[in-house]
């Protein structure tokens, strides 16, 4: 396969989002993992660490409409200054108050709950911005583009996460100090990118209920991107096993820090696979059965890692679960993208997080209360399980999702940066 530049790479603007990106998505996965790792030194319980995304839910559930009405209102750059800047302070308040010595479990949860504060008004403002950035014939390539960010920046990471803890000299606060420097990378790409144009709706409304309600009524009435959203949720909720990590790594798996850090990885190794292989290709034909296939793949996947108990059946089960997880993510960004128009996108991107964020925090909690119960292992099974009888539940209930094709009419184009 003769490879070639993507074409969302020969946008200047785009370029810089997209870099900034993979450099602050490195150091918050770095975070992510050694505050798994912290929490499971400071208490043996498993509910301790599904906490961590019930805490994330709280904010994400109440602020995710109001932020997407913001986004269709408000310079989506100047939102973004403010939710990295808020996020970065947050890593410097971690490390610095790690190296004191006199962390406790709630300083953790405090300061995960302000972060989850500014990413609740991030992601409707980033996702909408990214059809401002390159043409609509560019979007599937540049949200293809996004998820090898995300992916790769997620090998980093947590692997960078195990030698930092495991390092002599460093250990649990550079984790987070680190972390806290990386977000310069984005604030620089998001003053760099100048003003970009951003359509407003020909009948503007003021940030309030029927702003949302305006958003919530358009995604009721297209059952593709309704399907799509639900379809995301019953997956991240039933197979979350990422909060159970620390667990599999020692207690299981019997690997230190590092072997922690590999493994934490192991599903972003197998995204950035499957990312590179569908952003080399020109398109995506039968979008439709290709996401409920990619989502069942997510589900077998996670319950082969519920049986592992070597660490490389472990490392290719969680991979698997990546590959099909990016493949999933890549269509129904594509899908949501272009069929919405560009004065709703904050607000659709805002209900779609409260499915795409929402399962994977609501499921952290119950794989930590459910290994609580009943073990580890039984948690991640039956997990997976869940998550294939939502595929079939979601079939039954939207089937037009099964014969999506995406070839239907696009919404109408976005105004694009030069």
């Amino acid at each position: 396969m003769r490879l070639h530049l993507p074409p969302s790479l020969r946008h200047r603007k785009f370029v810089l989002l997209w870099s900034g990106l993979t450099i602050s998505v490195a150091g918050s996965r770095m975070q992510f993992f050694a505050m798994l790792w912290h929490i499971s030194t400071l208490t043996d319980r498993p509910i301790a660490l599904g906490l961590v995304g019930a805490v994330r839910l709280i904010p994400i559930a109440g602020l995710s409409l109001v932020a997407g009405a913001l986004a269709d209102t408000f310079d989506r750059r100047k939102i973004l200054f403010v939710t990295q800047s808020i996020q970065t302070a947050v890593a410097f308040a971690l490390g610095l108050l790690t190296l004191s010595g006199q962390v406790e479990l709630w300083h953790l949860y405090l300061l995960t709950f302000i972060e989850a504060c500014a990413q609740a008004f991030d992601l409707p403002a980033r996702q909408s911005l990214v059809p401002n950035l390159v043409p609509a014939a560019d979007l599937p390539n540049a949200f293809s583009m996004m998820s090898i960010a995300f992916t790769v920046a997620s090998i980093a990471g947590p692997a960078l996460s195990g030698w930092i803890l495991a390092a002599p000299d460093l250990g649990q606060p550079y984790t987070y100090l680190i972390n806290g420097f990386t977000y310069f990378g984005m604030l620089f790409a998001i003053v760099a990118i100048g003003a970009v144009p951003q359509e407003r709706s020909t009948k503007p409304k003021p940030v309030g209920r029927a702003a949302i309600r305006e958003g919530i009524d358009f995604i009721r009435q297209h059952p593709i991107i309704l399907s799509s959203m639900v379809l995301d949720f019953v997956a991240t909720f039933f197979s979350s096993a990422s909060a159970l990590l620390p667990i599999y790594a020692r207690d299981i798996l019997h690997v230190d820090a590092i072997g922690y850090g590999w493994l934490s990885s192991a599903q972003a190794v197998g995204s950035s696979l499957a990312g590179l292989v569908v952003s080399q290709m020109h398109e995506i034909k039968r979008q439709g059965p290709v996401l409920l296939a990619s989502v069942a793949v997510y589900g077998l996947a996670t319950i082969l890692f519920g049986f592992a108990s070597v660490f490389w059946l472990s490392f290719v089960a969680l991979a698997l679960v990546g590959a099909g997880d990016s493949v999933s993510t890549i269509i129904r960004n594509t899908i949501r993208q272009l069929r919405t128009p560009d004065q709703l996108r904050g607000r659709m991107t805002s209900v779609n997080q409260l499915f795409f964020i929402g399962g994977p925090q609501l499921g952290e909690f119950e794989a930590g209360l459910a290994a609580d119960l009943f073990g580890p292992v039984v948690a991640v099974v039956t997990g997976g399980v869940g998550c294939l009888l939502g595929v079939y539940w979601v079939v039954r209930r939207w089937p037009e999702i099964a014969t999506y094709t995406g070839e239907l009419p696009p919404a109408p184009t976005p105004a694009i940066a030069n």
